[in-house]
């Protein structure tokens, strides 16, 4: 399973280009031949970049829904939107279609945040407001995501 690690601050040139930071290069360099998937958020003002594995992972899992269920279809005409592959040019830059910086309200500064098999695309003002609102609430959001889990002694805490 793909574990991507780290949060990047970095700029987006007038065209859209963002320079991935080289630890962040890194981590996808195996990645890289295959190309990348750039979509909206479901939940939140960013984008969301998936390796093409994991978007073809992810797409198995949809195509087994009942197109004939009106939900269904609507979920995914909605979770597709706006959807396109992009690639990492010669120079380690990212291409960021301009409908896509403009759903996310990405002017110049971005934050490029893993999100274990993703990465989250955000305006750099928007993230850090949607972390500190998120400050106080995080522990009992904490509690209740993983505070049922059982405990198989790996030591997480």
């Amino acid at each position: 399973m793909l574990n991507l690690i780290g949060t990047y601050e970095c700029k987006a040139d007038v065209k859209g280009r963002v320079m991935v930071p080289v630890p962040l290069k890194k981590q996808l360099a195996v990645l890289v031949p295959e190309g990348f998937v750039i979509k909206r958020a479901v939940f939140q003002p960013c984008l969301e970049i998936y390796p093409m594995k994991e978007w073809n992972e992810l797409m198995l899992k949809m195509g087994e829904l009942n197109r004939f269920s009106r939900k269904n279809n609507d979920f995914i005409r909605r979770f597709t939107a706006g959807v396109k592959t992009v690639e990492l040019d010669s120079a380690g830059r990212l291409l960021i279609p301009k409908d896509l910086l403009s759903f996310a309200g990405i002017n110049k500064e971005i934050v490029l945040s893993s999100a274990i098999n993703i990465i989250e695309v955000w305006d750099k003002e928007k993230y850090e407001k949607v972390i500190d609102d998120a400050a106080d609430d995080f522990a009992d959001l904490a509690e209740e995501v993983m505070g049922n889990k059982s405990s198989d002694g790996d030591g997480v805490s």
